[in-house]
């Protein structure tokens, strides 16, 4: 049975860790930072901009309205938008990924890249807002009032990333196999929970 897992997380909740130890528990490959390097080396595009294009879209609005307008001034040349090209360049990253083999992959709208892909498991992971903080300060080491904003701004970013780009809700259980509430649970326990069912869940 294939083994290929997505990981959807809510900034701060452990969602890489647990990933991260799901993927050691199974033996399969890990993607993370991975799928920028293969991008930018499928497509050319510099591993700095690929990385950062997520968090431009904290700005709901002001992220639809570059990209709208980024459209505008190329349509004589037929050029889709940089935030579009950086998109459709790791999704091409990711169905690779699905289609040759198995693995655990981090965020990237990666479920709904693979929603059609059979043997695949999408994972949302979340916590308690204030645990969430708590945990980037202390595992991250960031103060308490750079750990809320990171939280804050990583959690609007994500939200609105994956609603532009798949016309989803980020977070909506009907777009996971299964969630998580990490505030109530080890790393390892949550690690433990996904593998179950990864080998005992219906196809």
């Amino acid at each position: 049975m294939k083994k290929l897992i997505t990981i959807s997380r809510e900034y701060g909740s452990g969602g890489r860790i647990i990933g991260k130890l799901l993927a050691e528990k199974l033996n399969i490959p890990f993607y993370d930072k991975e799928i920028i390097e293969k991008t930018a080396c499928e497509s050319g595009f510099c591993p700095e901009i690929i990385e950062c294009a997520e968090l431009k879209a904290k700005s709901g609005l002001a992220y639809t309205l570059s990209a709208a307008l980024s459209v505008g001034d190329n349509i004589a040349m037929g050029n889709m938008s940089m935030s579009d090209k950086i998109f459709l360049a790791q999704f091409q990253a990711i169905k690779e990924i699905g289609e040759s083999g198995e693995g655990v992959i981090v965020g990237r709208c990666a479920d709904y890249v693979l929603k059609d892909m059979p043997g695949v498991t999408n994972v949302f992971i979340y916590g308690e807002y204030d645990d969430r903080i708590y945990r980037t300060e202390h595992v991250y080491g960031e103060s308490h009032e750079e750990a809320k904003k990171l939280v804050d701004t990583y959690d609007k970013a994500r939200q609105n990333y994956y609603s532009y780009h798949t016309g989803q809700k980020w977070g909506e259980f009907k777009n996971y196999n299964l969630a998580i509430n990490s505030s109530y649970i080890s790393e390892e326990k949550a690690m433990e929970l996904i593998a179950e069912y990864v080998e005992t869940r219906t196809y």
